[in-house]
Parts: structure tokens; C-alpha cells; sequence
């Protein structure tokens, strides 16, 4: 049921209305846009750049895209966390634990930190704990890095306005440059890495395990303590979580 006309404020249900279309499109043009809200281009053009200027809305390189922008991506609801997911979830990462013999969660993208929505623990007596509900730095994390790389540059910059990155560790990636080099490198190889990022001796390895537009995407993440976890063996594991990932298609 739509809003009552005679109470609404026309610029500002275009907004609303454009802010919208974001969580359904990675990117828009002034064109794309002015024909899904059926407005003239000269109206989205002034939405758009108004949205802009409130961080709700980032321009691509090109100057002729929009994304939606660091205010909308921290105000988005992460996804994972309703009955209906954790339930198609808990199979496959109770698949992932079985499959690596490490400690699998699922994480989601809120700002510039992951979330963990759930998880499963390793049978091993030395392992990573499971910790659903806990918030890490992206830009530490292997679900992070993976989830990042899935925005577009001007997503991530617009995330991280400042070239210096907090460190969590010495192993931290310390500038933005650095992270748009190893996200450009994730998008190649399908899986991002993290060697004692975010904790000193805990190395990870994520895929992409589900949701086609930023709101919704969810990374698949196992964690291994420093020496059972050297490059060859992450690189094992990320074969055996895109196997248990390959589990939704299925349903």
C-alpha cells in the first residue's frame, strides 16, 4: 500500500524511493534510474547528487554510475540472521566442519566490520572458538576481505576515507592502497586469506557462500590455528568450503 499522496513530500519519496532500488542494484546511472522511479533525468541527477552529498550514494570512477554509499551500507540489516537462512545455513556448516576439520562461521558485512551470524567448532583439542554474534574489523578477516571485494573500489573508499588502516596486529593491512591491491587479488582467485590479521597465530580462509547484492551476501569462513594453517592448507580448505557453499544450489 503506498504512501497517502496528500501527506508526501515529493523529493523526499524519490529519495526514499532511489535508496531503495539500491539494495536490489549494485549500480545506477542517471538513465537506469529516472526510468525505474519514472521520474526525468534531471530529477534522479538532483536525487542522486543529493544522496551524495549525504554519503547515501558514491559515484564510480567513471563518473557515471551510483552505489550505494557508506551511510546506506552501515544502515543495511546484515543478512543471516532470520530463522528461515540460519536454518538452510546450519547444513552447510555442519558440511564445512565435517568436510576441513576446522572451525567454520558464517560471516555478513555491516560498515567496515564483519559480523559472525553463526558457526561450528573443530573437533580438535587446540582450535578457534566459535563466536556468533562477535564484530571484527573487516579489512582484518578473511570473510571481510572476501565480502569487501564483492563492492566496488569507490564502495570500499568510501568505507575507508583515510589511507591508514587500524591495525589489529602487526600483520594488519596498514593502508587503503594495500587492501584495494589484495581485494583486486581475491576477486581473481575466489577466496581471500588472513595470515594472523586479526589474531596472531589464527590464519583464515573464506569463499562466498551466498546473496547477489551487498545487503545480502554472506561469507563462509574457516579458521585454523598458525600450524595447521600455512598457504597450502588454506588453499585446501577454500576447495572444501566452496564444496559445502555448492550445498544452497541444491536446495
Amino acid at each position: 500500500m503506498g504512501p497517502n499522496r496528500s501527506y508526501t513530500i515529493e523529493s523526499l519519496d524519490t529519495g526514499l524511493r532511489l535508496m531503495q532500488l539500491f539494495l536490489a542494484h549494485d549500480t545506477l546511472t542517471v538513465s537506469e534510474a529516472a526510468e525505474l522511479l519514472s521520474v526525468g533525468r534531471s530529477t534522479a541527477h538532483r536525487v542522486l547528487r543529493t544522496l551524495e552529498g549525504r554519503g547515501f550514494a558514491i559515484r564510480d570512477f567513471s563518473g557515471r554510475g551510483y552505489s550505494a554509499g557508506p551511510e546506506l551500507v552501515r544502515l543495511g540489516r546484515p543478512a543471516g540472521f532470520g530463522p528461515a537462512v540460519r536454518e538452510r545455513l546450519a547444513a552447510v556448516l555442519e558440511d564445512a566442519v565435517l568436510r576441513t576439520g576446522e572451525t567454520v562461521q558464517c560471516t555478513a558485512l555491516s560498515g567496515d566490520r564483519i559480523i559472525v551470524t553463526d558457526g561450528r567448532e573443530s573437533p580438535h583439542s587446540v582450535r578457534v572458538m566459535a563466536e556468533p554474534g562477535s564484530t571484527h574489523p573487516a579489512h582484518a578477516t578473511s570473510g571481510g576481505k572476501l565480502l569487501l571485494s564483492r563492492m566496488t573500489p569507490e564502495q570500499v573508499c568510501g568505507l575507508y576515507p583515510r589511507q591508514e588502516l587500524p591495525a589489529t596486529t602487526s600483520e594488519t593491512l596498514a593502508s587503503r592502497s594495500a587492501l584495494l591491491a589484495e581485494l583486486k587479488e581475491v576477486r581473481s582467485l575466489g577466496y581471500a586469506l588472513s595470515r594472523g590479521e586479526s589474531v596472531r597465530g589464527m590464519n583464515t580462509v573464506a569463499v562466498p557462500l551466498a546473496g547477489s547484492s551487498w545487503r545480502d551476501r554472506l561469507a563462509l569462513m574457516a579458521s585454523a590455528p598458525a600450524d595447521r594453517g600455512d598457504d597450502a592448507a588454506l588453499v585446501r580448505l577454500a576447495g572444501e568450503l566452496r564444496l559445502s557453499a555448492a550445498l544452497l544450489d541444491t536446495d
